[in-house]
């Protein structure tokens, strides 16, 4: 019988990695720099935020054999590249909005985080606590930029800084400690043959 393709499992994981490393890149260089240019600063994150999209879709379609690092991934991928687009395209108040749509995403990935560190303490995975205590501050952040009014741009820049910061540690968290792949891990529906072979035994 055919075991299950580990590619989409390693290009999530390896993917998710890379972002983590972005992200807190990118959280760095704005709390060293909070002067730096706000346009470049959309377009960045606008580009950043379509390709975690992508992965996250990627993570959610791999299967990986916990299930649940990706489980909602489905639906916080297409967020992530609707709300990359709208930053990308949209025009005025950009820095305001991006604001608002990553405070959003952050709150809601902190909400749902919590019920992934939940389902890792049910599942036995002793790190559960290190991802439930990364989402309690990744969802404060959230709120926080969804709050602060937009003329305040050294204040935005400061806590956009944070909020990368901490959501690449949150997302390197899931990375290497939910993401398990088996090189010999078994597709979900077995054949026929397999099954009636299995039956006889």
């Amino acid at each position: 019988m055919k075991t299950r393709s580990v590619v989409p499992m390693r290009i999530a994981k390896i993917g998710y990695i890379a972002m983590s490393a972005v992200f807190c890149l990118a959280g760095i260089i704005l709390l060293v720099f909070p002067e730096i240019s706000a346009t470049a600063v959309v377009t960045f994150l606008g580009i950043v935020m379509m390709v975690f999209g992508a992965i996250k879709l990627v993570g959610y379609f791999s299967r990986d054999l916990y299930r649940l690092a990706f489980q909602y991934d489905l639906q916080f991928g297409i967020l992530w590249l609707i709300l990359g687009i709208v930053t990308l395209i949209r025009p005025g108040n950009v820095l305001s909005f991006l604001c608002v749509s990553l405070g959003i995403c952050m709150v809601a990935d902190c909400l749902f985080k919590g019920k992934v560190a939940r389902d890792a303490q049910a599942f036995g995975l002793r790190s559960w606590w290190l991802l439930f205590l990364l989402a309690i501050p990744a969802g404060l952040i959230g709120l926080l930029l969804i709050l602060c009014p937009a003329q305040a741009v050294r204040a935005i820049m400061t806590l956009l800084g944070i909020s990368l910061l901490i959501q690449g540690l949150l997302n390197l968290c899931v990375a290497v400690t939910m993401v398990k792949i088996v090189k010999n891990q078994m597709p979900d529906h077995m054949e026929p043959d397999f099954c009636d072979f299995t039956e006889k035994q």
